[in-house]
């Protein structure tokens, strides 16, 4: 807790940092290349002890490093520190066996996020419902093969028949994370629209969007337990 508590106070002051329009302007300047404060001064038009104080603070939250010019040694280089914007994610999901998403009827929501995770992820991924129907929605299986994606229209599965103890579970309907309080409990709540409550082609393209985005944002801070070809499911 102590290290998590260390790591949300770094990433706080970078926000702070960059929270300034001139400081921000200064690490776009950097991300594209070095510069000297007078160089940056000139190209933002900015006065060069404006220039000096935004650098200062900059540096103090790690994003930016000076270094001395191999030709001119009385001149000074400032340099982005691109792992330190990379501190801005959340900390990782570690040791994770694979991930199962779960709504009520396991027909729509959840078949389509597992879709989506293995298509954007190229690992596994499960889904299940708390109410399992005896069939995947059509109107899902249809929105998924307009994105390049199959669903197997049989496929529904029931959370005690599909959850194990190392999986990252999901739960993207608020009745299955309402649901959820015993051994099998959402790690992460996505609250998805129930797009059959509308039941239009609109409602199911903007829950796979939704789901699209979320994963596209999750993904990258979930570390595995173990390559997806040590597993077998």
């Amino acid at each position: 807790m102590a290290t998590e508590l260390v790591s949300l106070q770094g990433r706080a002051r970078i926000h702070a940092a960059l929270g300034d329009p001139a400081r921000l302007a200064i690490v776009d300047a950097l991300t594209l290349g070095d510069a000297s404060p007078g160089e940056i001064a000139s190209d933002l038009g900015m006065p060069t002890n404006l220039v000096a104080h935004h650098v200062k603070v900059l540096t103090e939250a790690g994003l930016v490093v000076r270094g001395r010019s191999e030709g001119d040694r009385r001149r000074t280089y400032l340099r982005l520190r691109p792992a330190a914007l990379a501190t801005l994610t959340p900390s990782p999901l570690a040791r994770v066996g694979r991930v199962v998403f779960v709504c009520t009827r396991n027909s729509a929501r959840s078949q389509l996020a597992a879709a989506i995770w293995s298509d954007r992820t190229h690992t596994s991924a499960a889904s299940a419902g708390t109410k399992p129907a005896d069939r995947v929605h059509p109107r899902a299986v249809a929105v998924a093969q307009r994105h390049g994606l199959e669903l197997n229209p049989t496929g529904t599965s029931h959370v005690a028949d599909i959850v194990r103890d190392d999986d990252l579970v999901i739960a993207v309907c608020d009745n299955a994370h309402e649901e959820l309080t015993g051994p099998v409990r959402p790690r992460l709540h996505w609250s998805v629209p129930d797009p059959v409550r509308l039941d239009t082609d609109a409602a199911f393209e903007a829950a796979f969007a939704d789901l699209a985005a979320r994963v596209e944002r999750v993904a990258p801070v979930v570390t595995p337990a173990m390559s997806s070809g040590d597993r077998h499911d």
